[in-house]
């Protein structure tokens, strides 16, 4: 067995305004086989944590689980030669209405590397000023912002059937003890 796998062919089979998806054919010692792929030009969050230590989250419709969800706000590196710092600056703005004086990366995560090439950056920000905010779509238009202290996260994420992966990657990353049994 090697690790000699190489992409040999791609092709297009969807083209949205949010991903791509590609057929890639890969060979592997002899042999191909395919893969099909969504390409994603990546993705940050953000754990905002106010000064008396409540994290700011959206509850926000999303059609794949057509129901509301707790997130904490995110959005895609869809505008060309933006950082993924000042992509995060404008997604705590547009979702929260909120600037920070404060940035820390809490890290850099494959969503879901068996199906996708998307990379979630995550950060948390502090020292926040809260402005008027500027959302982007009619799920945003629609979602509501709450402040939530970890107590209030534990009760609501009780009563979640599933959660979301990247709130719970940096609520971990931060609050370690948040998804503990008590």
């Amino acid at each position: 067995m090697t690790d000699s796998f190489r992409i040999v062919a791609t092709s297009q089979l969807l083209q949205s305004h949010v991903f791509d998806v590609e057929r890639r054919v890969v060979s592997h010692e002899g042999e191909t086989f395919e893969r099909d792929v969504v390409v994603h030009s990546g993705a940050v969050a953000i754990l905002a944590i106010n000064s008396i230590g409540e994290v700011g989250v959206i509850r926000q419709y999303r059609a794949p689980f057509d129901r509301f969800t707790l997130e904490i706000p995110a959005g895609t590196q869809d505008v060309t030669g933006e950082a993924p710092l000042e992509t995060a600056q404008r997604e705590l703005r547009e979702e929260l209405g909120c600037l920070a004086e404060h940035w820390r990366v809490l890290g850099r995560f494959m969503n879901s590397p068996g199906w996708t090439d998307q990379v979630m950056t995550i950060f948390e920000a502090t020292g926040l000023t809260t402005l008027e905010r500027s959302p982007d779509g009619p799920e945003e238009r629609a979602s509501r912002v709450q402040w939530l202290s970890r107590e209030d996260l534990r009760n609501a994420f009780a009563q979640e059937d599933a959660l979301d992966s990247t709130m719970a990657v940096a609520l971990n990353r931060v609050f370690g003890d948040l998804f503990e049994q008590r």
